[in-house]
């Protein structure tokens, strides 16, 4: 990310922030105008031109955008406003902000849990990850899949709105790489962050109150819990949070004693 990207960002998030009561609605419409910028490079290109005065891009999005509510409207005109290092950040700016309006929308929901669980779903079927990935089947078959697969749960409709637009517009990327990116934006949002934990066995109510107390003294903030039930553990923890990897494993013990060992 670009500097000019992450300054016209900044300012996009404070107008989010500011708008009155952002609904899923708004991040609907933020979503669609994403979509619409990605797929228009004349649209793109104008948003984006430095050259061109800042009246001239906010009448495009006045023009463009005229049927969405005054607080999308808002927000479009202050990412049109700003100066984007590029048509492809600006457009991943506006995804962002359509996840962080959904993230506001719906304060008490545990969207990045559910996102979570998708993207475990999706990591143990690599045929499921392939199908939503490939371009044959078309648009039509993918969301009826996704549907089926969120019906078979009781996912937000916070959660349904990013993961159906995320296998609608991928815009070439992998839908457990949007996924995390989106956990990681939600998260941001509310002032947390996420680790995620690898256990061989479930952790009980207490164990998760005790490891997510621990980690939040440790990184001065709200740290919410992904837990991935993995064999491979075989005791103890794994905890990784961003770039940090705490590893307490037994498995990571023994690798560390037949290093010895053999050294």
């Amino acid at each position: 990310m670009g500097s000019a990207t992450t300054q016209a960002l900044a300012a996009s998030i404070k107008t989010l922030a500011a708008a009155k009561d952002p609904s899923l609605d708004t991040a609907r419409e933020l979503l669609a105008a994403a979509r619409a910028v990605s797929e228009s490079s004349q649209l793109s290109g104008a948003l984006a031109d430095p050259s061109a005065p800042a009246v001239a891009r906010q009448n495009i999005v006045t023009t463009v955008f005229g049927a969405f509510s005054a607080g999308a409207q808002d927000v479009l005109k202050t990412v049109a406003t700003e100066r984007w290092s590029n048509a492809g950040e600006l457009v991943d700016g506006i995804e962002e902000l359509a996840i962080r309006a959904a993230a506001i929308a719906e304060p008490g929901v545990d969207i990045e849990g559910e996102l979570f669980g998708f993207s475990r779903v999706i990591a143990a079927n690599p045929e499921l990850e392939l199908a939503l990935g490939s371009r044959v089947g078309g648009e039509g078959a993918k969301s009826a899949l996704i549907e089926r697969l969120l019906a078979e749960g009781s996912t937000s409709a916070a959660s349904t709105l990013l993961i159906t637009s995320f296998v609608r517009e991928p815009r070439g990327r992998r839908i457990r790489r949007l996924l995390n990116r989106a956990m990681s934006i939600v998260s941001s949002q509310r002032g947390r962050v996420v680790a995620t934990v690898h256990t061989a066995a479930p952790l009980s109510d207490a164990q998760r109150t005790r490891l997510s107390d621990s980690l939040s003294r440790r990184y001065d903030g709200q740290v919410a819990l992904n837990v991935v039930i993995d064999p491979a553990v075989v005791g103890g923890l794994r905890v990784q949070i961003a770039d940090d990897v705490i590893d307490g494993s037994i498995s990571a013990r023994l690798a560390d004693l037949r290093q010895k060992l053999a050294g």
